[in-house]
């Protein structure tokens, strides 16, 4: 793991083929269909120039009464404090994704860090992916941007994929990725159902549209460890915890009782 562990702090990204066993992969499954059968106050479809489905819901109020059995079996939790190197990891939140029906489009390039108020060297995304996707069809990311510029979030705008979401905030706006790709250290991998990916939540990413009898079905995790901070954004960020940044200070312990702690 320790090659994994340099990977990681030097990429942003690490592929972990096939470390989710089938128990495993049933369980997150479990977890994603749940989530699908009881979508929460932050569900919504993509914008489509098509008639193709882009859904999502994420930090669902009720979401450890369908998550918490499977985030305590999985072995996500020594995966990722193995990344750090470091014992400590609590859960912050999930994501799901269902792209199908027909031509979607492409994920835009964006970081969550953007949208969420927290920083720091111990986070990572676990993306976990039902179905076989290839390497044309694959989430794709800038080798090291974890450790550049933190741009404005995308307001996933059809036609603009870089407009910002809070355009009076002093971030940057998105740079055109797809306009230049040969520009940029790109990374990405086929993937099979029980193969991993992990990525910082600054490292800039995007997802390749989806095509007529595709059907694309992931669940993201949210992870934090001890070294991660407080950290607002302008405009308002993430997490959607009553209270907490009412309570919290920037630069402090990006900490709550209200986020499951696994390990």
């Amino acid at each position: 793991m320790s090659s994994a562990r340099e990977t990681y702090a030097r990429d942003g990204v690490v592929f972990l083929p096939g470390v989710l066993d089938a128990a495993a992969l049933a369980d997150a499954q479990g977890a994603y269909d749940w989530s699908l059968a009881h979508p929460g106050p932050g569900a919504s479809r993509i914008p489509q120039a098509t008639t193709s489905t882009f859904y999502q819901d994420l930090y669902n109020p009720n979401c450890l009464t369908g998550y918490r059995a499977m985030l305590e079996a999985s072995p996500l939790p020594a995966i990722v404090t193995d990344l750090w190197g470091a014992p400590d990891v609590w859960f912050m939140y999930e994501q799901v994704f269902l792209k199908e029906g027909g031509e979607a489009r492409r994920t835009p390039w964006h970081q969550d860090s953007s949208y969420l108020a927290i920083a720091g060297e111990h986070l990572a995304v676990a993306w976990i992916t039902f179905d076989a996707v290839a390497k044309a069809d694959a989430l794709e990311f800038v080798r090291g941007s974890h450790r550049g510029q933190l741009y404005n979030g995308s307001r996933f705008e059809l036609g603009d994929d870089t407009a910002p979401l809070h355009p009076r905030a002093s971030l940057p706006r998105l740079p055109d990725i797809e306009g230049d790709r040969s520009a940029w250290d790109l990374v990405s991998w086929a993937v099979e159902p029980g193969d991993l990916i992990v990525f910082h939540p600054a490292l800039l990413h995007g997802g390749a549209p989806t095509h007529p009898g595709q059907r694309r079905r992931t669940l993201t995790l949210r992870f934090f460890g001890d070294r991660s901070v407080y950290d607002p954004r302008e405009g308002g960020a993430g997490p959607r915890v009553a209270g907490f940044h009412e309570r919290m200070t920037a630069g402090e312990p990006f900490r709550d009782p209200s986020f499951l702690k696994l390990g």
